[in-house]
């Protein structure tokens, strides 16, 4: 795979989202409320790569600065073998810009401060963006 061939995210949005007792979700800024990050982007077009399933990994690397992993590691160009959090597999379709959304929901409570968020294709790193998460207070 080469770096023509490697697909861009665009558009990347993160949010924190609380899900009511009645199911309804609503975004919240703060980390004792949240109860999942949703985490959204925009494949933009490439008039290279051909359509097909391909493979994007997410790395959130927490207020700590550790990644979340359940273990698995992918490659990536310039660090090596590196653990992620998420794979997603999009159907891309040559040409066209694909929205791609879902749901990242971690075992323990969210921790206060900046969770980063890395996304890859091909081992190249082709978006990121950061989260900030409030401790919150009793009025918040």
């Amino acid at each position: 795979m080469d770096v023509a061939s490697t697909l861009h995210a665009s558009n990347i949005g993160i949010n924190a989202i609380n899900i009511k007792g009645t199911g309804k979700e609503k975004e919240t800024t703060t980390a004792k409320r949240a109860d999942l990050i949703r985490i959204s982007f925009v494949i933009d077009e490439n008039r290279i790569t051909p359509s097909g399933t391909k493979d994007f990994y997410v790395v959130v690397t927490a207020p700590d600065g550790k990644v979340i992993t359940e273990g698995a590691n992918f490659n990536t160009r310039e660090d090596g073998s590196r653990p992620y959090t998420n794979k997603v597999s999009v159907n891309y379709e040559q040409n066209k810009m694909i929205p791609v959304s879902f749901d990242w929901k971690q075992k323990d409570a969210y921790k206060e401060g900046d969770y980063k968020i890395e996304i890859y294709n091909n081992g190249f790193k082709i978006g990121q963006g950061v989260k900030t998460l409030k401790k919150g207070g009793l009025f918040s």
